[in-house]
């Protein structure tokens, strides 16, 4: 079985890493850095470790701040209060003058668990899609992630990283993977359909095209680490199947199979169909449990698979 960690856990070693590499690199956190992980970066590097409190606007706006001087600021916060509270700082602070600060939101999505329903959040990569400029990445897993922060680092204008908190499988070679930002990483290949998916969700789009392969189906996985700017290359390569079905930890509305949608629409029509959270709120429990309450786990792309195959006959 495949080492599990918690991309959010990933994001806080690559800081202490990558803070040695990176001597401007500044990192602010909104009083919750041993749950962001960014307590690490503290630790080690307590002259470049800011803690803003409760307050996520104004951390927002002091990390504008300091990217005008030169440095490199990583702002971290809960998603839901990262994208939420502190969006208007985020747009017109942030993303209006196209500065220099990397956001990182941890504990995206309904997988936060016991928290609920307020801190679930499911909209995040919507909001910030809207933003003009605003690059936005979601990794699929430890991997993943630690290459994501180096990219945030050595590119010039604003990121939006999207951070788990539960543990999820290992699925790229740390030797070998090479990430760049708005390319797609095809992980398998297939004629019968493809499945698009992002984030933790990658792992269970693979573990649903071993299970799609038992029943004779031909899958091909697509993962969109990128939601902005988007891959439409990998996407359109991918609407050959006549196939794709969308997977992701966030409402179905706003998210990736909107993006997708949009790509494909403007040029290469094809069935799609989506898994994700069906525009509702999320509940306390148990992250596994509430991924079978809100139908985004393996076995729903595999049905989603079918029916969409279905209405390609």
């Amino acid at each position: 079985m495949a080492e599990k960690i918690a991309t959010r856990v990933a994001y806080g070693n690559a800081l202490v890493e990558f803070g040695a590499k990176y001597e401007d690199i500044v990192v602010f956190d909104a009083d919750v850095s041993k749950s962001t992980m960014t307590a690490k970066f503290g630790e080690k590097f307590p002259e470049r470790f800011i803690n803003c409190g409760i307050a996520e606007g104004n951390m927002m706006a002091a990390a504008a701040g300091v990217a005008t001087t030169g440095k490199i600021p990583f702002a971290s916060a809960f998603a839901m209060f990262a994208a939420g509270r502190a969006f208007e700082p985020i747009r017109n602070a942030i993303g209006y003058p196209h500065l220099n600060v990397k956001i990182g939101a941890t504990h995206a999505g309904i997988t936060v668990g016991e928290d609920g329903a307020t801190h679930q959040c499911c909209e995040d990569l919507g909001i910030m899609r809207t933003i003009p400029g605003m690059v936005i990445i979601n990794p699929a897993d430890a991997v993943e992630a630690r290459a994501a922060v180096e990219a945030a680092i050595l590119y010039k204008g604003p990121v939006y990283m999207r951070f788990g908190r539960l543990g999820v499988p290992v699925i790229f070679d740390k030797d070998t993977y090479k990430f760049e930002i708005g390319k797609g990483v095809q992980i398998s290949e297939g004629k019968d359909a493809s499945i698009i998916a992002t984030g933790i969700m990658v792992a269970e789009a693979v573990r649903a095209r071993e299970i799609l392969a038992s029943e004779n189906i031909d899958a091909a996985v697509v993962n969109i680490h990128t939601i902005k700017p988007i891959d439409k290359d990998i996407i359109i390569k991918a609407a050959k199947t006549g196939t794709i079905i969308t997977a992701e930890e966030h409402n179905i509305i706003g998210g990736l199979g909107s993006a997708v949608a949009e790509v494909l629409c403007e040029n290469s029509p094809c069935l799609l169909g989506r898994i994700g959270i069906k525009d509702e709120f999320g509940r306390s429990g148990k992250a596994e449990e509430l991924m079978k309450i809100y139908e985004i786990t393996a076995e729903d792309i595999v049905k989603k698979v079918k029916e969409i195959i279905k209405l390609k006959k």
